[in-house]
């Protein structure tokens, strides 16, 4: 069994990456061997080795791979969204029951304290997420919906932190609701939001679609100054809508947390 027919290099690997990584979610690094991925792969050992130098590496790949159809995912679900938006997107994910590749970043942190040949990728791996957590928080901090005084590379570090601790408290050891998580991650991140000028725009207003809304009571837990609930127990905005100074992210955490995306956030420049 050699290199497969009609498929292409670039193929190939796509094939291998994949198959790493339901192997080694499921059998651990040290219970998975080269061979095993293979023949997963529908290719020989040597034609792996031609795209992998060894098995560290193709255990570091198939997480990097991973971890960009993640959030290439997040981006196309609503590529309109903001970076704190993004956030708390991806942050609703984390506490929920995953496919077993998902976890491959446990098997990647347990071999990395294990084996030095792992370790040293997994290093730069981190490093790499840990720096592209940290240009998004400049990036949100430039736009206004961080506090510029909070360290970005901190900042990065806390979302490491609940993300590689989300993937070791699986739902089966301790469950959250995901109505209190996304809760909690709204006031987590209206508590880092800038205190500043939102974006310098000269208003911004709100509205709700009452066909949409379904009553969850989302808005008004997040948002009490903004949102209301009427008699019969749907979300309504207070006054005209209008969004005082200061509240602005408030509004933008309710809208985004809204399941049937009722709440409109229009903004004047």
């Amino acid at each position: 069994m050699g290199r497969i027919a009609g498929v292409t290099a670039a193929e190939t690997r796509e094939r291998l990456l994949g198959a790493a990584a339901e192997i080694f979610a499921e059998r651990g690094y040290d219970g998975t061997r080269v061979a095993d991925i293979a023949a997963a792969a529908g290719v020989s050992n040597g034609a792996l080795y031609s795209h992998f130098a060894s098995k560290a590496e193709l255990l570091i790949q198939a997480l990097r791979a991973h971890g960009r159809q993640m959030l290439a995912e997040a981006f196309a679900a609503d590529p309109g969204l903001s970076i704190t938006d993004l956030l708390l997107v991806v942050g609703r994910w984390l506490p929920l029951r995953r496919d077993a590749r998902e976890y491959l970043v446990v098997e990647a942190l347990v071999a990395a304290r294990r084996d030095d040949d792992v370790a040293r990728p997994m290093r730069s791996y981190i490093g790499e997420r840990a720096d592209m957590l940290a240009d998004l928080m400049r990036a949100a901090q430039s736009a206004g919906e961080l506090d510029p005084a909070l360290s970005p590379n901190a900042l990065a570090h806390f979302c490491l932190l609940l993300a590689m601790g989300s993937a070791l408290v699986t739902p089966d050891l301790h469950a959250v609701g995901p109505e209190e998580w996304a809760a909690l991650l709204a006031r987590v991140v209206t508590g880092l939001a800038s205190t500043g000028p939102h974006d310098g725009s000269d208003g911004m207003k709100l509205q709700i679609d009452t066909d949409r809304c379904q009553g969850h009571g989302r808005c008004y837990d997040l948002a009490p100054d903004l949102f209301g609930e009427d008699d019969e127990g749907y979300g309504q905005v207070l006054g005209d809508g209008t969004v005082p100074p200061g509240k602005e992210q408030e509004a933008r955490l309710a809208a985004a947390n809204c399941p049937e995306r009722a709440i409109s956030v229009l903004e004047e420049q």
